[in-house]
């Protein structure tokens, strides 16, 4: 009879260790910034911990919005908060995590090593067509900007710099996503573009300083790099996997999370509260300075 019950026992156990090993896998998709930001090295510390494994697609901060809108991701990741009119039926929460700042970058062989907030504005107002006008090198200047007015880079740098959501940029080199943008700057020496530090640092390109200010991690975490903005996640509150997700932004606030963000040169959110209130500050000024 022992033997009866053994046998038993055992053909539970085969039957029950697929569920037992078969872990629960979670989507995210968003901004590839954000996604090569943290997002990397954050989901691989999650899975030591948990056992639970997060797969990452990227395709821009408005992909993902979308994806966790409709639930096509179990989460979304973007480096801007939504905007008028986008998903308003829905229950998704923007959860900040880190901060990024955007950053000028040019191809390692530009002498360049720092614009100014001003020349920054002409660029994009295409008023400077000449490194001249920056370098003093007589050549063509190329400025890379993103498709659409928002784009989580497109956008910020509207709010950031002219706090104006409509304006237009020029037109002339185009790119759908951070990724290309970045791939034009390191080949083309004329070229010039904006994207995510986080994003830059991995690149080889030349990073500029803002105003004489370097983009470093204490200068971001200061606010005296002034073009600084949350990386967020995305959690609808009506999915079937709400619960495992709200643990997943739990890990990202503790303090193993924040380290493993800290680790990869990003400041988290929570070390930084300060920075909300100056960019407000930060986007009166810039009102301010684009309507002189």
């Amino acid at each position: 009879m022992t033997n009866v019950y053994q046998r038993i026992g055992l053909i539970t156990l085969f039957f029950l260790l697929p569920a037992v090993s078969n872990a629960l896998t979670l989507t995210w998709v968003g901004c590839g910034i954000t996604k090569k930001a943290f997002m990397q090295e954050l989901v691989i510390g999650y899975k030591k911990s948990t056992g639970i494994e997060i797969l990452l697609e990227g395709g821009g901060a408005t992909k993902g919005i979308l994806a966790a809108t409709e639930h096509s991701a179990d989460m979304g990741g973007s480096c801007r908060y939504r905007v008028k009119g986008e998903a308003p039926d829905s229950q998704i929460t923007f959860n900040p995590v880190a901060w990024d700042a955007l950053v000028a970058i040019v191809n390692k062989d530009n002498p360049i090593e720092s614009i100014s907030m001003e020349q920054l504005r002409a660029l994009y107002r295409d008023e400077i067509d000449n490194w001249k006008q920056l370098n003093g090198q007589e050549m063509p200047l190329a400025l890379a900007v993103r498709n659409g007015k928002i784009s989580g880079v497109g956008l910020t740098i509207r709010q950031l710099v002219f706090n104006d959501p409509d304006m237009d940029f020029p037109q002339k080199s185009v790119y759908k996503s951070s990724g290309p943008l970045e791939e034009a700057v390191e080949k083309n020496i004329n070229t010039i573009g904006m994207t995510g530090i986080s994003s830059a640092r991995k690149r080889n390109v030349k990073i500029l300083k803002l105003d004489g200010k370097d983009p470093s991690y204490d200068n971001i975490k200061s606010g005296k790099y002034l073009l600084y903005r949350p990386l967020y996640l995305i959690i609808d509150k009506q999915s079937k996997n709400a619960k495992e997700l709200e643990k997943f932004l739990g890990f990202a606030h503790s303090i193993k999370g924040r380290d493993i963000i800290r680790n990869n040169g990003v400041v988290p959110y929570l070390e930084a509260l300060a920075l909300s209130i100056k960019q407000r500050k930060q986007w009166e000024k810039a009102r301010e300075q684009s309507a002189q």
